[in-house]
C-alpha cells in the first residue's frame, strides 16, 4: 500500500462526504432499479433499507443558503429543517426515492411534510420509535416499531428483508461502526492524526456509502500509519448538534484557537457510531436493543430514562478522556438541546469543568466573534493547569 493510494481513499470518502447526489448517481448507474432512501436523523435502523438492496443515505444539510425554503417554514425552525425544505422546493431532494424518518422532532416532522406536500407522489413514511424508555411497555413498542419499518421497506423496495440479508448487513454496519469508533478512541487516547474536519467528512461519508465499500476505503485510507502526538493546546470535548453537522469553518476556527478536540457526542461524531447491534438471535430483535442501547451509551436530550442523563455522561467523558473544558455548539431553535443545556451547565459547574455555548447558525455564523470566546475559555482553560516547577 502507498501513501498515494491511501490518499486517494481518503479523496474518495472527502467525496461522498461532500457530494453525496454524485455518490448516489455512481450507486444507481452501479445497481439499476434499486432504491435510494432519504433516511432522517437520528435512529432509524439503515440495516434494514440495506437488507432490501436498497442504498439508505442520511440526508445532510448541504450547506447550501436557504432560498424558495424561507416561505415554507417558520424562521424559529432550526437551520437543518429549512435546509430540508429548500433541498424539496428546489428539487435537491430527487436524488432519493422515498423520505423516511422513526424519530418525532417536531421541526424534523414539519420538514417531512414540506417533503409531502411539495412531492405527493414520492414516499414519506415515519415509523416512529417511542421516546419513553422506562415504561414497561417500552421494549415491545420498539419492537412493533421495527416490524412496521421492515414491512414499509420490503412494500417500498419490492424485496423481502431476509434474516439472513439482515444479518449481513447488520455485520456490514457494525464492521465500519467499530473502524470508526477505534479512530475516535485513537483520538482521545493521544493520537491527533486526523483533524475534526477529516474525521467528519469520514463519518458523514459512512452515512452516505455502502458500509462494505465505505470499510474498504477507510481501511486502505488506514494502511499508512499516520501518527501526530497532541501538543499543549487546550483539549476540549465538543458536545451538541444532535441532527447534523457543524460547519467545517466552525471545526477549524475552534483548533486554531489554541484548542484540540479529543472527544465530542455529535451525531456527526461519536454519537453516530456508539453502539452496535447485536449479531447473535434474531436480527429484527436486535436491533430494537440497539435503539434502547444506544441511549445508554450516548444519552439524548430527546428519550426520557430515568438512568441514563446527558449531563452525567458529559462529566464522565470529560473525566475519561481528559478534556479541559467543553464547547457547546447548539443549533439556534434546536428546542430539545435548548431545554436541556441548563442541566447540562449546572453538573459542569458543580464539577469544576470550564464551558462555552456556541449558538450555531445555517447561515451568517460570526466566526471572528466565535474565535475571541473560544480563545477566552481556552485561556480560562490553560490557568488551571498544575504549575510546572
Amino acid at each position: 500500500m502507498t501513501d498515494a493510494s491511501s490518499a486517494a481513499a481518503m479523496t474518495r470518502l472527502v467525496a461522498a462526504s461532500r457530494n453525496p447526489r454524485a455518490y448516489i448517481a455512481q450507486w444507481r448507474a452501479k445497481h439499476p432499479g434499486a432504491k435510494v432512501l432519504g433516511i432522517l436523523p437520528m435512529n432509524f435502523p439503515r440495516e434494514l433499507g440495506h437488507a432490501a438492496g436498497a442504498l439508505p443515505v442520511i440526508v445532510p444539510d448541504d450547506q447550501q443558503p436557504v432560498t424558495e425554503g424561507r416561505a415554507l417554514l417558520a424562521e424559529f425552525y432550526c437551520g437543518y429543517t429549512r435546509n430540508l425544505a429548500d433541498q424539496a422546493a428546489t428539487g435537491r431532494l430527487d436524488s432519493y426515492d422515498g423520505i423516511f424518518t422513526a424519530d418525532h422532532c417536531i421541526q424534523l416532522l414539519g420538514a417531512a411534510d414540506i417533503v409531502r406536500a411539495l412531492q405527493p407522489d414520492t414516499t414519506v413514511f415515519l415509523g416512529m420509535l417511542n421516546s419513553s424508555m422506562n415504561d414497561r411497555w417500552a421494549s415491545e413498542k420498539v419492537a412493533e416499531t421495527m416490524r412496521l419499518i421492515r414491512t414499509e421497506i420490503e412494500t417500498f423496495t419490492g424485496r423481502r428483508v431476509e434474516p439472513e440479508a439482515l444479518a449481513a448487513s447488520i455485520g456490514a454496519y457494525n464492521r465500519d461502526r467499530r473502524l470508526i469508533r477505534w479512530l475516535l478512541d485513537d483520538r482521545s487516547a493521544g493520537n491527533a492524526a486526523f483533524s475534526p474536519v477529516e474525521l467528519q467528512d469520514i463519518i458523514a461519508s459512512s452515512m452516505v456509502m455502502d458500509p462494505g465499500e465505505h470499510h474498504a476505503l477507510l481501511t486502505e485510507t488506514l494502511a499508512e500509519p499516520r501518527g501526530a502526538e497532541r501538543d499543549d493546546r487546550v483539549r476540549v470535548h465538543l458536545s451538541g448538534h444532535l441532527c447534523h453537522a457543524p460547519k467545517r469553518e466552525l471545526l477549524e476556527v475552534i483548533e486554531d484557537s489554541g484548542a484540540l478536540v479529543v472527544d465530542d457526542d455529535l451525531f456527526y461524531g461519536r454519537r453516530y457510531v456508539s453502539t452496535d447491534v447485536a449479531e447473535d438471535g434474531d436480527p429484527l430483535q436486535a436491533l430494537g436493543e440497539w435503539y434502547a442501547r444506544r441511549n445508554v451509551t450516548i444519552p439524548c436530550p430527546t428519550r426520557v430514562q430515568q438512568d441514563a442523563d446527558w449531563d452525567a455522561y458529559l462529566v464522565d467523558a470529560v473525566r475519561h478522556n481528559g478534556a479541559e473544558a467543553v464547547i457547546h455548539l447548539m443549533p439556534k431553535f434546536c428546542e430539545p438541546h435548548m431545554l436541556y443545556y441548563p442541566e447540562l451547565r449546572k453538573s459542569l459547574e458543580a464539577a469544576g469543568i470550564p464551558q462555552l455555548l456556541l449558538e450555531t447558525e445555517h447561515e451568517g455564523m460570526p466566526l471572528e466573534t466565535f474565535r475571541t470566546r473560544i480563545e477566552a475559555v481556552v485561556e480560562r482553560a490553560r490557568r488551571r493547569r498544575p504549575v510546572r516547577i
